[in-house]
């Protein structure tokens, strides 16, 4: 009982625009742990680049698909899991190169997983357990 008063989710419908309210969420919850504000803004953006894969790679933006955001709370830590519908996860990604990009060699999109991994402290990308891809995030109260 203990593990479900310390968690939050919430379901966002699979269109660009309802990270906000993921992001909202999470910040509001680390903002009554405590956290420092700068730690809130970096909880916010890998938040919202996840939730973003989530809705446009995962479930390719189809308006029947939702993600689910769940958010647990540590006496120390906060956790923040996504999952979406999709089929399944690339585990490749190589890491965007900033001179190709400004030399217009390289897309310019493709900073979310490479943004996620430096800003929180821990994060993994694997299969749901019940289907989907799941990104684990989590972030520490003191770093």
């Amino acid at each position: 009982m203990a593990e479900k008063q310390n968690t939050i989710e919430v379901h966002i419908p699979s269109v660009l625009g309802y990270e906000k309210v993921a992001m909202d969420s999470a910040a509001a919850v680390a903002r009554l742990m405590n956290f420092h504000s700068n730690r809130i803004e970096d909880l916010k953006t890998a938040v919202s680049e996840a939730c973003t894969n989530a809705m446009e790679h995962g479930n390719r933006l189809k308006k029947n698909t939702s993600v689910l955001v769940t958010l647990k709370i540590g006496k120390k830590s906060l956790e923040v899991n996504i999952r979406d519908e999709g089929k399944g996860l690339k585990s490749d990604v190589p890491e965007p190169d900033l001179d190709s990009q400004i030399d217009n060699c390289e897309d310019p999109r493709g900073w979310g997983v490479f943004l996620i991994k430096n800003l929180v402290d821990e994060v993994e990308f694997m299969q749901g357990p019940e289907g989907g891809n799941l990104t684990r995030m989590v972030i520490h109260l003191n770093r």
